[in-house]
């Protein structure tokens, strides 16, 4: 069986995200044992679109919207969080903290 690259484990992680929550890039880097590679996850949800990833569920640490700009539309990222009861506010996502998702405790 081939093994998953460092991206495809990435969606793996990300498909998971419930839906009206969100994770950072860090966290899923993190729960993948790559402690320092929040960047290359950054990267993986940059080339997500064809793969059925909630890459909109994807923050950086304080929950600022840092991804909006892959997204087709200036506001499409915010629209989608938002459709899912997620409030955001000039680009960060408001109370943060309740809606964060951490895969290291929730996939334990």
């Amino acid at each position: 069986m081939e093994e998953k690259n460092f991206f495809d484990k990435v969606y793996e992680v990300a498909r998971q995200i419930p839906y009206g929550r969100v994770t950072s890039y860090g966290a899923i880097a993190k729960y993948l044992g790559a402690a320092r590679s929040a960047r290359m996850v950054g990267w993986a949800m940059n080339n997500s679109s064809a793969k059925d990833v909630p890459a909109h569920r994807v923050v950086n640490r304080v929950g600022v919207l840092t991804g909006k700009h892959h997204f087709d539309g200036t506001s499409l990222m915010q629209q989608l969080l938002e459709n899912e009861g997620v409030e955001v506010r000039d680009n960060q996502i408001c109370d943060f903290q309740r809606h964060f998702w951490d895969p290291g405790k929730e996939l334990e």
